[in-house]
């Protein structure tokens, strides 16, 4: 996929249901909000360095390429977790958020809030039907690509020769990561199942 612009994904820092609550699925609506941890908070801290030290290295290296070095726009799904470490990054780069409801984590409908043994044992992830087969009152992983993809086209089609950061949770950018890499469904379940190169909590890439 031809892209005009840079772009960074961020997944959200640590949170309790990471932790204390990690058997339990985030519960939707966003009430009470899921606030990051305080590791959480150090996660996203140390991206926002690593985000510096790109800028300052690549000034050296070519002081011409100025704004094109740094972060030109910051976008996020509007859920609690997501928009706290949205704000950390740009108050430290100080930058503009845009909140998206399309960069939100994926729905699992009845899911929410319940126990994850639940959810898997009806919905196991190794099956290729979560591909296509909606959760009640959900999305099926197609869906939530779709969406995906149709806010970086959006995003794409409006700006150029930018460099844009997209703050989200763990599915959305592991299926939007695959869509940009024109990875196959196989490899995309393969990944998930055994969690190599899924993109992890508070972790910056180039896509």
């Amino acid at each position: 996929m031809k892209l005009k612009n840079k772009y960074f994904i961020l997944r959200h820092g640590q949170t309790i249901y990471l932790t204390k609550k990690k058997n339990f699925i985030y519960p939707r609506p966003d009430k009470p909000p899921v606030k990051l941890t305080k590791k959480g908070e150090k996660q996203i801290k140390t991206v926002v360095k690593k985000l510096k030290k790109r800028k300052v290295d690549e000034l050296r290296s070519s002081p011409r390429c100025a704004d094109a070095c740094v972060i030109d726009l910051i976008f996020s799904s509007d859920f609690f977790r997501a928009r706290q470490t949205a704000k950390i990054v740009a108050e430290e780069l100080n930058k503009r958020i845009y909140f998206d409801k399309r960069l939100r984590d994926i729905n699992v409908g009845i899911y929410h809030g319940g126990p994850k043994k639940d959810y898997y044992r009806d919905f196991p992830t190794h099956s290729k039907n979560r591909f296509n087969k909606k959760l009640p009152k959900g999305e099926s992983w197609r869906d939530c690509r779709k969406r995906m993809l149709n806010f970086l086209k959006d995003i794409d089609k409006r700006f150029k020769g930018k460099t844009i950061l997209i703050i989200s949770h763990g599915d959305p950018l592991w299926l939007l990561e695959g869509a940009v890499k024109n990875w196959s469904f196989e490899k995309l379940l393969k990944i998930k199942i055994n969690r190599v190169n899924f993109i992890k909590v508070g972790e910056l890439r180039k896509i």
